[in-house]
């Protein structure tokens, strides 16, 4: 029996940007730059540890919003010609820096692009079969989360939209892959007393909390984050441990602040001339990102030096074993004080492995090498294995908890989002209106109906009260906040009329064009929330 345990979590999500009326659109880059620094990245990284026969385990959660713009058609397409422009980009920066430090790096860009391509056109631009391929080989446990990624507390009054929102995931994934996920991925893990319970009815075995949520449960858990428990409706919640969080996401102490890791902020589509870099940014002139970054992170200074991948993979290698070394003492601390292995919970972001940490999945392919060769008393493994394995665990109720700032939903609840919430929670009163109250009705109330169900779940996604908060894109969320908001209002009253705007629902139907194959009678089936499973209607 292993010493311990180590469940990483990888959870991949984006919001829904969709964005047919323009020939380009700022916000689907980061689509873009997701597939091409974090999602590839990570495809090839696990099949060159599949084909070393390196074992690997990890749980992957793929929200439905990110699994929709992937299997999209018009993204894909649009994900090819931005990375054919990144290889003309690569060409034209190898001639650029000939005979210069730079024009390795140049090189470097250029083979990790065309690699990109190469995945992509063996899949025919889908990455799902890569991502279920190692599901099936049993390195990966897929989850997903909600549907539209909504901070599920925010509307804890409406349990039936909750339900709906957990069902409408769990159904899009399974429409998808062909399974359904036995675990499930709390939006910010938001989580408050009572959602337990819908999700035991819905089928899900396990989630995920913060520490605090564990830590603070009744009665409180005798091992801590350190092992699960049990709902009283027996779903079993895992915990996200302090201290690898801490080694990792810390932007003070964590490994991707080392000198010797490539600097993020330093891209060439905001640093050479206009006129030379012009073609590969934004149609309107709006520099953006290209991915090609020359520089490492150095120190706290505006003086930056110049990326060294040898170096930086050294110092991944030594952050892999400093990890595992200090994961090992923690193992021998608890050791004797458990009557069964503890399991280190260990959830990211996704997207931090490849986009933000350039050198994250070396360091996580470099872990898993590590614990093949070095350290076999510390086994990597998923939820559902260690349930399978150690059944019995303590019962308690999780404390209402998310994370981010504080821990307690500052981040999406907070002053700088109070204005939206009456109108959001007054919005979804009346789509339960509507289920009530429309059970058979005209195909144009149909479509007018199920389009107006898009536009509540797309207003309810986290994403815009975090964009917000954060500032970071703080105009568009405002904006995709009003448009889903007025666009549901104006479907609600012209469903009350009965005059339906044909012209205009078709235009809304183009525009937000969310999980295609949704029926109104499925998504009444769906908020009506009878005590039974449901399969999507195809």
């Amino acid at each position: 029996m292993p010493q311990g345990y180590l469940c990483f979590v990888l959870h991949a999500h984006l919001p829904y940007v969709h964005h047919p009326e323009y020939e380009e659109f700022l916000e689907e880059r980061w689509l873009f730059e997701a597939i091409t620094e974090t999602y590839i990245p990570l495809l090839l990284m696990f099949a060159r540890l599949e084909e070393e026969g390196i074992p690997f385990t990890l749980t992957l959660s793929l929200s439905p919003t990110l699994l929709n713009m992937l299997v999209d058609p018009h993204l894909q397409s649009r994900y090819e010609r931005h990375l054919e422009k990144l290889i003309e980009l690569a060409h034209k920066e190898i001639q650029r820096t000939w005979g210069s430090v730079f024009e390795p790096l140049a090189r470097m860009y250029l083979e990790h692009f065309q690699n990109c391509q190469r995945v992509w056109k063996n899949y025919g631009g889908n990455l799902l079969p890569y991502f279920l391929h190692f599901a099936q080989k049993g390195y990966l446990e897929l989850i997903t989360t909600a549907a539209t990624h909504p901070f599920l507390p925010a509307y804890r009054s409406f349990p039936r939209v909750v339900e709906a929102q957990i069902r409408l995931g769990l159904d899009y994934f399974e429409h998808l892959f062909g399974f359904r996920p036995r675990g499930m991925w709390l939006p910010e893990c938001g989580y408050y007393p009572g959602l337990d319970e819908i999700l035991e009815r819905v089928g899900v075995e396990y989630f995920f909390v913060e520490r605090h949520g564990l830590e603070y449960a009744e009665p409180r858990p005798i091992f801590g984050v350190y092992a699960p428990i049990f709902t009283s409706s027996q779903v079993a919640v895992f915990a996200r441990d302090p201290l690898t969080s801490e080694q990792v996401w810390s932007s003070e102490m964590g490994y991707p602040g080392d000198p010797n890791y490539r600097e993020f902020y330093r891209d060439i589509g905001y640093e050479l001339d206009y006129h030379y870099i012009r073609p590969y940014i934004n149609p309107d002139g709006v520099r953006t990102n290209t991915g090609i970054k020359y520089y490492r992170v150095t120190g706290k200074t505006d003086w930056k030096d110049i990326y060294n991948p040898f170096a930086a993979r050294l110092v991944a290698q030594a952050h892999a074993e400093d990890f595992l070394s200090k994961n090992i003492a923690r193992l021998q601390e608890l050791e004797g004080r458990m009557p069964f292995p503890p399991i280190i919970v260990a959830p990211y972001d996704a997207e931090l492995f490849g986009h933000w940490w350039f050198e994250g999945p070396l360091w996580l392919e470099e872990v898993f090498r590590k614990l093949s060769e070095v350290y076999p008393t510390l086994q990597p493994i998923t939820p559902t294995r260690y349930l399978e394995r150690h059944p019995h665990q303590m019962e308690a109720q999780p404390a209402t908890s998310s994370w981010g700032k504080k821990g307690y939903g500052e981040v999406w609840l907070g002053k700088e989002n109070q204005e939206f919430y009456p109108h959001l929670l007054a919005i979804t009163e009346k789509m339960l209106y509507l289920v009530d109250s429309y059970s058979h009705p005209s195909p144009a109330l149909q479509r007018a109906l199920t389009q107006a169900t898009r536009e509540l779940l797309l207003s309810q996604s986290s994403d815009w009260p975090f964009l917000r908060h954060t500032g970071s894109a703080f105009e568009y969320a405002t904006k995709r906040l009003t448009l889903h908001i007025s666009r549901f209002l104006k479907l609600f009253s012209d469903i009350q009329k009965d005059t339906v705007d044909l012209p205009w629902l078709e235009a809304m139907e183009y525009l937000d064009d969310l999980f295609p194959h949704l029926s109104w009678e499925y998504l009444q089936e769906v908020f009506s929330s009878p005590l039974m499973l449901r399969k999507v209607k195809r």
